[in-house]
């Protein structure tokens, strides 16, 4: 497409295929997903390199409103949902609770950032074989999300989904869903350019 690129990798990252692919790549000052969660770098990098819009890739910070907002401010698109829309559905907790006002079927579960003690009062009152998928607030991709098919599993499951979510999202938060098995996920992309179509 002629348009120049500017990948950014954490250390660890060095021999990722995006670094060899742009035409530019930059090194982070640190390594692992804290890396990618510093939006001020980012746009840091951004402006010194001449960049007019920024793809936040996967999870991290491409479902944060705080960071649309960083770059609005600082002239840069970000390429991805308004801060407003990212508001409602970058929290789960928010997005379950506007489908719930719109009558869209949810899956029986939490509705907001959830404890270990009432996730544990959530698994109780599915009976004794009841299951759950516990799932980080924030952020997606598949991080900060674990089944569990019994109490004795819930605690530890609990606090690595939270250690997880709050290392690749900046929030530890969960919430907490009946786990219906043998599902397929689907997901569907949308890609536009900013102009209405009418």
């Amino acid at each position: 497409l002629n348009m120049p690129t500017v990948a950014i990798y954490s250390q660890d990252d060095c021999h990722s295929l995006h670094v060899r692919k742009a035409d530019t790549a930059v090194t982070l000052s640190s390594s692992g997903p804290a890396a990618y969660l510093d939006g001020e770098a980012l746009i840091r990098i951004a402006g010194d390199y001449g960049c007019d819009a920024i793809h936040p890739g996967y999870g991290f910070l491409s479902e944060n409103p705080g960071f649309a907002r960083q770059c609005e401010a600082a002239g840069v698109v970000f390429v991805g949902p308004s801060p407003a829309v990212l508001d409602v559905f970058g929290d789960k907790a928010s997005a379950r609770q506007l489908a719930k006002k719109h009558g869209v079927p949810l899956i029986h579960g939490t509705n907001e950032p959830t404890s270990l003690e009432s996730a544990r009062s959530f698994m109780e009152s599915l009976g004794e074989h009841g299951t759950v998928m516990l799932k980080a607030i924030a952020g997606g991709g598949g991080r900060g999300m674990r089944p569990v098919y019994s109490l004795d599993e819930l605690e530890s499951a609990f606090d690595r989904c939270q250690s997880e979510a709050a290392s690749a999202f900046g929030s530890g938060d969960l919430y907490i869903e009946e786990l219906i098995p043998k599902t397929r996920h689907i997901e569907v992309q949308i890609i536009g350019d900013g102009t209405a179509v009418t």
